[in-house]
């Protein structure tokens, strides 16, 4: 496939989006700090994915295309989520929960393919992980059918949508890189364990984080305080 001048917009998009994703994750949640980064954020992994589909659909990677569509379609909820007040739905929610169910179906559908073909992976995909990131997807349609059918997402339950969906958008982009493209890293660090630390760290984020606005009702009262402060 010729050089496309989309490659070095999607590298630089995945860059920044982990560099900003690390320090919105690290400043305190609803800070003016906390706010840039996360702005940041969002730019970078929306470019990223939109160029990552693009460069999948050239070379004919399904697996990527999807990656991709999963990836915008979570960090663009989250951000809507964080932007809304409570309890608030547009019409289009109902056009975006396709992306999800759809997402889910196809890849739960393609490991049940290449598990019955005898095989354990596809394009370097294992089977798991296909099933893994299916149920991620069907989980995420769960969360908007209910959202949709009560009307919104108030207090506890719109920071943990906020945080579970850019905490694992920032998963794809961690995992891509430290695991995906380990071309780019010195030979000796290649293949090595130490590099599934940085790309597992956002998954551990999401459940601390996650956790932390379940069971500590003072933490929750001072993000929305924040989040007020900023709105």
């Amino acid at each position: 496939m010729p050089f496309s001048p989309l490659l070095p917009v999607h590298i630089a998009g995945g860059i920044v989006g982990i560099l900003s994703g690390t320090a919105a994750m690290s400043f305190r949640k609803g800070s003016p700090r906390h706010a840039l980064a996360g702005k940041v954020f969002v730019a970078a992994m929306l470019t990223n994915a939109s160029a990552a589909v693009y460069l999948a659909v050239l070379k004919h990677q399904t697996n990527n295309i999807g990656g991709g569509i999963l990836t915008f379609y979570l960090i663009l909820t989250a951000w809507l989520t964080a932007r809304r007040r409570d309890g608030e739905t547009r019409v289009y929610d109902w056009l975006a929960l396709l992306f999800p169910v759809v997402l889910g179906v196809l890849t739960w559908m393609n490991g049940i393919r290449v598990l019955r073909s005898g095989a354990s992976s596809e394009d370097g995909v294992p089977v798991g992980m296909m099933f893994f990131m299916g149920t991620v997807m069907l989980l995420a349609a769960a969360g908007d059918v209910r959202m949709l059918l009560r009307g919104g997402v108030l207090g506890a339950k719109r920071i943990v949508r906020h945080l579970w969906r850019m905490c694992f958008g920032l998963f794809i982009a961690t995992g891509s890189f430290f695991l995906g493209q380990q071309q780019v890293f010195p030979a000796w660090l290649r293949g090595s364990p130490a590099l599934f630390i940085p790309a597992l760290l956002p998954l551990v984020l999401l459940i601390f984080w996650v956790f932390r606005v379940w069971l500590s009702s003072t933490y929750r009262k001072k993000v929305l305080a924040a989040q007020s402060e900023a709105s």
